[in-house]
């Protein structure tokens, strides 16, 4: 496919707006040195910076007429005075990370949902502590939220929401998940595995629309507020309502709002599942011709 100028640089100079705007406040927060638990996860935790998430990519396969900026970009290349993806350039160099990402997200959606963490993640990541992850208070105070962590038997599959457990909470986990074992652990109500699809869409760029990038951001924007209106802090100066998981009525809300953005991350897994078996082909493809 080729797309003159005048058809793709309006979406490219669009995609930029849009996310100018979502990065605004965050970046006048960084300015003023301040922070915020919900609206700058996506940006601090994760490392695809603003900057990178405003180049529009079309994805492989479509060649642009009058990009020859793009040049300077990594993985792109010209053809016939067209700029296009360097898909075997991309593939020789990521195709290990293509190949993961599939065998993650393709297990994932395979095994069945777990819907009784009830978000206490953050919980354990306070637990018998004077040290919090975020500068707000905890709405229980710090006995009554180490309480609820005893009252209840942590499920935690994520690694990376794992690895901030406090020691004392470690060992009260049913599970005990490493890097290693995370295709074998991650399950589709997991709210961070949905946030990380994210991680794994910007990862997988060039090589795939940023649309779909976009869409993977937008629903790990989702989950992260449901993650932190889950947690023991008290946010109400922000606005964030809390889901009082400690109490049966919060549990039941909190599974409500896990299943309706699983499902979601369902739609979104499918699709990345699927732009990774393209890339594949390609590969295939790039070692047929050589």
């Amino acid at each position: 496919m080729i797309l003159a100028e005048s058809q793709w640089r309006p979406l490219a100079d669009a995609h930029a707006v849009a996310v100018d705007a979502l990065a605004a406040a965050h970046l006048e927060r960084r300015r003023r040195g301040e922070k915020h638990p919900v609206e700058d996860f996506l940006w601090t935790y994760y490392s695809h910076r603003p900057g990178q998430l405003r180049r529009w990519h079309p994805g492989p396969g479509v060649r642009l007429e009058g990009a020859s900026e793009r040049l300077a970009w990594r993985y792109h290349r010209e053809v016939d005075g067209l700029v296009e993806v360097d898909l075997a350039t991309y593939l020789a160099e990521r195709g290990d990370t293509v190949a993961f990402v599939r065998r993650l997200l393709a297990a994932t959606r395979e095994r069945p949902a777990q819907w009784s963490c009830f978000g206490l993640h953050e919980w354990a990541m306070v637990y018998r502590t004077d040290a919090t992850r975020h500068a707000w208070p905890l709405r229980l105070g710090a006995a009554g939220t180490d309480a609820v962590v005893e009252d209840h038997q942590l499920r935690c599959t994520h690694f990376d929401a794992f690895r901030f457990f406090t020691p004392d909470a470690v060992g009260r986990n049913s599970l005990a998940p490493t890097r290693e074992r995370q295709v074998d652990l991650e399950q589709p109500g997991c709210l961070h595995a949905t946030m990380d699809l994210y991680k794994w869409s910007f990862k997988l760029a060039p090589g795939i629309p940023t649309a779909l990038v976009m869409d993977a951001f937008s629903l790990a924007r989702e989950a992260r507020e449901l993650d932190m209106r889950a947690a023991p802090y008290d946010l109400a100066a922000l606005g964030v309502e809390p889901i009082r998981v400690e109490t049966a009525e919060g549990k039941a809300t909190y599974v409500t709002e896990q299943r309706r953005i699983a499902e979601q991350g369902e739609a979104l897994r499918a699709r990345l599942v699927a732009a990774c078996d393209l890339l594949l082909a390609g590969a295939d493809a790039v070692r047929r011709a050589g």
